[in-house]
This record gives C-alpha cells, sequence and structure tokens, in this order.
C-alpha cells in the first residue's frame, strides 16, 4: 500500500478505534485493578530509540539515535491506529547532576510527550530504560549506589507525576542485567536476581512512599533481563503489594525476530507452539496467582518479508491475550529493522501488520467495540491495463516454498469476470532483455458468477517455489474492491494475504460494520440475574475493588 494512502485508511477506522481507547474515565481508572488496567491496555506501542538514546553525538539526545522529535501528531497517528497505549522509555544517566538530580529541561520534556499521550487517552507506561549500560548495574558491589540513584529518579518522578491518574504506570527497570556477562540473555546469576529483586522492592517501596495517586499506581517489575527464560522468571519475588504487574520482553524466535539474516519465515505448527508455550508458562506462573503481565517489548526486523510478518504479529498478540496477557511492540523508527510508523510523514510502513494485530484481538471479549467489527474493504484504482495488485508478497520478498500452500481464495465486492485475473509468480525463469528477472507464472480470472474466486497452485506450471501474488487487471483502467485475500495451506490452515500495491495502481480503504447475529433487546426488557460482571465480560464470584456490572449497571468497589 502507498504511505499516502495509509493515512485516508486510518481516518476510515479512526472512529471505531478511538472509542476503545478513550472511554476509561480519570475516575473509573483510578478505581481499577491493575490486572484491569493490564486487560484495558488493548495493545500497545513503544517510542523506542527516542528519549531512551544515549551516548550520542548530537546535543539533543531525543534525534541523537536518528528519529525526528516526537510531536503529538506523531502520538494521535498511534491512536488512529488502534493502540490505546504507549510505553516511553527513558534514559536518565546522561541527565543527572552529582546529587542525581534530574536536569530541569529534560523532565520537562518527557513530561510534555507523557502529556501528548495522557491527552489521547492513552495508557502510558513510564520506565528507567538503558541506564543499564551507564550505571545500574546489579552487583552486590554497587548495589547500595545503584539503589540510591534507582530510588533518587523516582522519588523526582513520583512528585512531579503524582496527580496523574492510574492511566499512567511506572516501571522500575528495563532489562536489569550485567551488559557483556556470560549470562546476560540466559538468566543471569543467583547475585544478579537477588540484587534485582531487592532493587524492585526499593522501587516499590519508594513510590509508596510518596503517597497520593502513587500509593496505589500500578507499578511493573521484571525479571533479570525481562528474559523469560525458567531461570530469571522462577527467581521472581513479588513485592507484598496489591498493584504489581510483571512485564517480560520475548522476540521467539530470535534468528526470525533479530538481525540474523538466517531465517526470515515463520509459520509452521512448532513456531505456533513455542509461542503459545511460553504464553501458558506466564499465565501459570503469574496471572494465574493475581499477578498481570505485558510482554511490552516484542517485535521482528524486517527482512523484506512483510507477508510473514504480519502472520506473525498478528499470531502474536491474539495467543498472547488469549493467555491474558497484554503486548507492546517494539518500534525504533528505522524501516529495515524493527521500525513501524514513519515518524517524519507520520505513515504506516507496513500498514498490514497494523492492521492484522488489531483484528487478530477479535478473540478477546473487551469491553469497547473494536476494529475487528467492522469490514474493511480495499479500494484499488488501476491506472492503466496489466497494473497489479498484491495480495501476498512484494518485489523484494523471499520465495516461498510451493509444497507448503494449496491456493488462494480472493473475494471481491463483485464477480469482475475476465476483467481482472490472478497472477502468481512462480520459480525464476531466466532473465528478460533488460536483464529484470523472469517468472514461471499462472494466470486465473476472477470468477463470473460469484464474489469469490479459489484458485489451485499448479506445479506444473510454477514449479517449486512461488515469489508474489497479484491481482492484475485485463481491461484498462478501473475501480475494484478486495474485501479479502486468503492463502490455504495444504494442512488445511489459511494465512491471511496482505494488501499493497504492486504498480500502476493506488489503494485506499473503507469500513462499515459487519453483520452480526446478535438480537435486538428492547429498552423495556431487565436483567434480573444477579450475576456480577467484570469490564471484561467475566464472572466475578467475590469482587475485590474495582468496577463491575450487575442487573446491567454499573458498581464501584472501593
Amino acid at each position: 500500500m502507498k504511505k499516502s494512502d495509509t493515512k485516508k485508511k486510518k481516518e476510515a477506522q479512526t472512529a471505531v478505534k478511538n472509542e476503545g481507547a478513550a472511554a476509561v474515565s480519570s475516575e473509573e481508572v483510578n478505581q481499577m485493578s491493575s490486572s484491569e488496567i493490564v486487560a484495558d491496555m488493548k495493545v500497545g506501542w513503544n517510542l523506542g530509540n527516542t528519549l531512551d538514546s544515549y551516548d550520542t553525538s548530537s546535543s539533543d539526545n531525543e534525534t541523537g539515535w536518528g528519529n525526528p522529535k516526537t510531536t503529538k501528531a506523531m502520538i494521535d497517528t498511534v491512536k488512529d491506529a488502534g493502540f490505546n497505549a504507549v510505553r516511553i522509555p527513558v534514559t536518565w544517566g546522561e541527565h543527572l547532576s552529582a546529587d542525581n538530580t534530574i536536569d530541569a529541561d529534560y523532565l520537562n520534556r518527557v513530561q510534555e510527550i507523557v502529556d501528548y499521550a495522557i491527552d489521547d487517552n492513552l495508557y502510558v507506561i513510564l520506565n528507567v530504560h538503558h541506564d543499564d549500560a551507564l550505571w545500574l548495574h546489579p552487583t552486590y558491589s554497587e548495589q547500595a549506589a545503584v539503589t540510591e540513584k534507582l530510588t533518587s529518579i523516582w522519588k523526582q518522578l513520583c512528585e512531579r507525576f503524582g496527580d496523574y491518574d492510574h492511566h499512567l504506570v511506572f516501571e522500575g527497570m528495563n532489562e536489569p542485567r550485567v551488559i557483556g556477562s556470560a549470562t546476560e540473555w540466559s538468566g543471569g546469576t543467583p547475585e544478579e536476581r537477588d540484587v534485582i529483586n531487592q532493587l524492585y522492592q526499593a522501587f516499590v517501596d519508594t513510590v509508596r512512599a510518596t503517597g497520593g495517586l502513587n500509593a496505589d499506581r500500578t507499578l511493573i517489575i521484571s525479571s533479570h533481563a525481562q528474559s523469560i527464560t525458567k531461570e530469571a522468571v522462577s527467581a521472581v519475588k513479588i513485592p507484598d503489594d496489591a498493584h504489581i504487574a510483571v512485564s517480560i520482553h520475548s522476540y521467539a524466535p530470535w534468528d526470525f525476530c533479530g538481525t540474523d539474516d538466517t531465517r526470515s519465515d515463520w509459520g509452521n505448527d512448532a513456531d505456533k507452539q513455542e509461542l503459545d508455550t511460553n504464553f501458558q508458562y506466564l499465565e501459570d506462573t503469574f496471572i494465574s496467582k493475581g499477578v498481570p503481565v505485558l510482554l511490552d517489548e516484542f517485535g521482528a526486523v524486517n527482512k523484506n518479508n512483510t507477508s510473514i510478518r504480519t502472520q506473525y504479529y498478528a499470531y502474536y498478540v491474539k495467543s498472547a491475550k488469549a493467555h491474558g496477557i497484554t503486548c507492546f511492540v517494539w518500534d525504533n523508527g528505522t524501516e529495515s529493522e524493527f521500525g513501524l510508523l514513519n515518524r517524519k510523514d507520520l505513515t504506516w510502513y507496513a500498514p498490514s501488520i497494523i492492521d492484522a494485530m488489531m483484528q487478530a484481538l477479535q478473540a478477546y471479549k473487551g469491553k469497547y467495540p473494536k476494529v475487528e467489527d467492522f469490514q474493511i474493504v480495499y479500494v484499488v484504482t488501476y491506472d492503466q491495463e496489466w497494473a497489479e495488485l498484491f495480495l501476498f508478497g512484494s518485489w523484494d520478498r523471499k520465495a516461498v516454498n510451493l509444497s507448503d500452500y494449496k491456493g488462494i481464495r480472493v473475494e471481491t465486492d463483485a464477480a469482475y469476470g475476465n476483467k481482472l485475473q490472478i497472477k502468481i509468480y512462480g520459480d525464476k525463469d531466466g532473465k528478460d532483455t533488460q536483464g529484470n528477472d523472469k517468472f514461471k507464472e499462472q494466470y486465473a480470472w476472477l470468477s463470473d458468477n460469484s464474489t469469490t474466486t479459489t484458485v489451485d497452485f499448479d506445479a506444473s506450471i510454477l514449479g517449486s517455489t512461488f515469489w508474489g501474488i497479484t491481482l492484475q487487471t485485463n481491461s484498462g483502467p478501473m475501480t475494484a474492491k478486495v474485501l479479502e485475500a486468503t492463502l490455504i495451506k495444504t494442512d488445511g490452515s489459511e494465512v491471511s494475504g496482505a494488501i499493497s500495491v504492486g504498480w500502476g495502481c493506488t489503494v485506499t480503504s473503507e469500513s462499515s460494520p459487519k453483520p452480526t447475529a446478535i438480537q435486538r433487546i428492547h429498552a423495556n426488557q431487565s436483567v434480573t440475574d444477579n450475576t456480577i460482571y467484570n469490564l471484561q465480560g467475566q464472572r466475578i464470584a467475590n469482587p475485590q475493588k474495582g468496577i463491575y456490572i450487575q442487573n446491567g449497571k454499573k458498581y464501584v468497589m472501593k
């Protein structure tokens, strides 16, 4: 999809998405438990490589790692995309005086950005981020000095943000560890894990001592390095406090998610089972005991594999939410890495990833209407004959094994017949006269009597791989609407395609409510079964502090 078209698409969805972001008032959120707050975060976004930058040649750390200064419009764009939470990583070490006082101008700037999100009714996570590279070393020899500096920072943040409601959440540290150690990413040493637990207890004690809204603000702690390894997770000591959440970071599998170029494909049963198993482990360890969990960093590096990454992000979010876990995507602003938002022109590098995450939350029975309740229709305008719209893949993606897939199903708004054809790019087949790659190609017209067309892949034509699938016009300039493109795997499972511009066309979108089978409830009907529900629609036998629904009315338990 062209970047210029993305904004139009997002505007068409904004009204629906913003309901979920703005629905919880200050009064309500201050009465919610930490589990309810974490559950009410639909999916979050990280303002990465910005305020967390350090050791830069720039006089302005905010732009020192290549990103532009954060603007209100940038946060608005994040909200409009459907995110209702923002994590703001901040590195403080280079902005402290000898007595650990935070530079006033820097703190003011941090507050300004926090306010951008708070004014948009978003949840905000504020933390201490890359200070582990500067001074935050969890060892016995440095514990006293680290504790003094860490608690000093949090005292000042509590004073500055003390009157902010519970949309603001504090995260004590980020990936605490000894950088470069042999066990940096494998769970750490017993000493490091012990010091980390003590540092988190000091963080909690410091925040609670400031009183006011900080007395029961949600606070986030983590395992060593925020690792999901059993060595790290099993060592987490939860403070004796009713408003604690746990954060874990999981870029799994790393050979796919990380910068290693050896793997760009994902999605077999073992891949999905790995995520499911990890999330079940976190549910069993924490959530089942009343401690909410966030995966407040996850993502996959761009390896020219947008379609595969789209599947990954969607499955990750859906599986995590099914286990009661809220996710935050890591976005460092760089398109060739983890970047999702182009922060200069405020468009999304891969709109299909954003859409897929929002649609993947369909199984989550939340409180508010969500974008997946609406049918997104892609409107493609072809400028010339033979122009192409990608249904799967892109010009620079890697080949996919044909043996893993059976075919593709395309749903359109009309039976276009021979006006449009599905074009499948198979094995490479030499070069053309200009030196460009040629491909073995399979073609199929759209149905002339149905809005759904299914094409079986023909290995005798395509060979052993395919590189991309397009919808091509045979009849010159025209406009068509595509509802969905779905790849059918040989095992019967299905994978969503990714709609994007090939050449000679533009794409916009429109949305409308999906039809449902929900019957109308008349106003004079009363519900008096006395069952108590929380805001997630779950039945509650013994309500504690929070907001509940009974017989159609809202009650606040204090």
